[in-house]
């Protein structure tokens, strides 16, 4: 009976190994590649594969039947799309906030947040319905009461190219190809050669991010693992090493 029971466990642990998809917002790649490694590490038969995109893009995709264990959003709004879905499982938690800024190339005569009204501003920002590029206009409306009632109007005519993803927005600053973008705080911190303009707090927006196992996965208990993983004081400690906030507001 012994030999048995060893011969059982050597085999089953050369089994396939399992398949988590997890689908995660743009801003979080860095972090959540990180926490994978971390968690594929405590569990060696289980291989995460992410999706990283804008959030409205991955609700989309989810509502129309892709394979997905996970979703993480940026905010809450693209999460409930899911939820209305009926597609999550149990309740969504938040795991994570973010805060925005205005990044500029390193040599840019940009300097303040005035500047960015001038003629001939290249901008460039998020579309408007992913997370990053809602919040960014809404910090620009907030805007108007310190610059003026015209003021996002006419940083907003200086809007030459949306992208689909802040990653992508991000990029075309670093690669000199825009004058100014608001991105996170996060993707703001891992660029080079880039000029951060702070955003003051009072127009500022936090980002909510919710994390949730969605009802489709074949694989439950393992989305919930992850999941805790997240959640957990290693999970959380990888997100403020990349400059999340914590979950909770101090």
């Amino acid at each position: 009976m012994k030999i048995f029971f060893i011969l059982l466990v050597s085999f089953s642990s050369f089994g396939p190994a399992q398949t988590l998809n997890v689908f995660a917002a743009s801003s979080l790649g860095d972090a959540f590649n990180e926490i994978g490694t971390a968690f594929e590490t405590q569990n060696p038969d289980v291989d995460i594969t992410f999706n990283f995109a804008g959030s409205s893009t991955l609700a989309t995709q989810i509502t129309q039947g892709a394979p997905a264990d996970v979703f993480a959003s940026a905010d809450i709004v693209q999460m409930q799309t899911v939820v209305d879905a009926g597609l999550v499982s149990g309740e969504a938690v938040i795991f994570t906030r973010n805060r925005l800024v205005i990044i500029t190339p390193q040599d840019s005569d940009i300097t303040t947040l005035e500047d960015l009204t001038q003629p001939g501003v290249l901008l460039v920002l998020a579309e408007a319905n992913v997370p990053a590029g809602r919040y960014s206009r809404e910090i620009l409306e907030k805007l108007n009461t310190t610059y003026g009632e015209d003021f996002s109007e006419k940083v907003l005519a200086n809007l030459v190219s949306e992208e689909p993803n802040v990653r992508q927005v991000a990029t075309k600053v670093e690669l000199g190809e825009a004058d100014a973008a608001i991105v996170y705080v996060t993707d703001a911190v891992l660029l080079e050669n880039v000029r951060l303009i702070e955003i003051p707090d009072d127009a500022n927006v936090i980002a909510t991010y919710p994390l949730a196992t969605l009802m489709t996965s074949e694989q439950n208990q393992l989305a919930q693992m992850f999941v805790d993983f997240v959640l957990s004081r290693e999970g959380q400690s990888v997100l403020n090493k990349y400059g999340f906030l914590p979950a909770q507001q101090p």
